[in-house]
């Protein structure tokens, strides 16, 4: 079976869609938003902030796929990045740990960088300025310090994506396409801030690649499109696909 925590969102329905096609395994989406993909997912009520119980059969073949975060900034108070995104990310682990699960795929952010927009490289340190960006750090830990225990007999894939965009996101790039369809979005000061993102797609694609030819240990991947592009040039290229005839200023 494959275990998916936070399986009700954007980067999870075309997982989901993938692992239909491609994977004929058991799909359990646990989220505490109700989801069954049209019937190609069970799913199981889960609010990963309490102790992870179903009666559901698990073994040591699983895999699990975390996803589960408050993610929207700012939306939230401080208090629910921590409370998610941490122990989430701490009651995702014991749930592996009890059950041997050794195969995992945890989301995290480019959020741990920090708001800048300095060349980032392997050496980079993450010097997180956010709650989420904090949250998202500390769970990585917990996630890393699980897997460190068996190194040899565990396969765990940090990824940290940027932006995902795509269709259903309703996030960031769906808001900013309402903002310049309804005449609200200008540019604050500048045109040239650099927006790195990447499109929900590539990043499962990604996902399912990394799972299928990883053997044991730990990876961590930054997942955005290269070269970023600018918030300019994302606004064209939207307004030129959906037809929008707006002068942004």
């Amino acid at each position: 079976s494959y275990f998916i925590f936070g399986g009700s969102g954007l980067s999870v329905r075309t997982l989901f869609s993938k692992l239909i096609i491609y994977i004929r395994v058991q799909n359990i989406n646990l989220d505490i938003v109700e989801n069954n993909h049209e019937g190609k997912s069970t799913y199981i009520n889960c609010d990963v902030r309490s102790e992870i119980k179903f009666d559901i059969p698990v073994t040591s073949e699983d895999v699990i796929f975390n996803f589960a975060a408050v993610h929207r900034t700012p939306g939230h108070p401080d208090q629910a990045y921590f409370e998610t995104n941490i122990r989430g990310a701490e009651n995702v682990c014991a749930f592996a740990e009890k059950f041997g699960i050794k195969k995992i795929v945890f989301t995290s952010s480019i959020a741990p960088y920090g708001a800048a927009e300095d060349l980032k490289t392997e050496e980079t340190l993450p010097t997180p300025n956010t709650p989420y960006g904090i949250s998202k750090l500390v769970a990585e830990k917990n996630t890393y310090d699980l897997a460190g225990k068996k190194a040899e007999e565990r396969q765990l894939t940090i990824v940290r994506p940027g932006v995902v965009f795509g269709k259903g996101e309703n996030g960031n790039f769906t808001r900013l396409y309402w903002g310049i369809r309804g005449g609200k979005f200008f540019y604050p000061g500048r045109k040239d801030t650099i927006k790195a993102c990447i499109y929900v797609k590539e990043l499962v694609r990604f996902m399912l690649y990394r799972l299928e030819n990883h053997s044991e240990g730990v990876e961590l991947y930054k997942r955005t499109f290269e070269s970023a592009f600018t918030i300019e040039q994302i606004v064209e290229t939207m307004k030129k696909a959906t037809g929008l005839q707006r002068t942004i200023v």
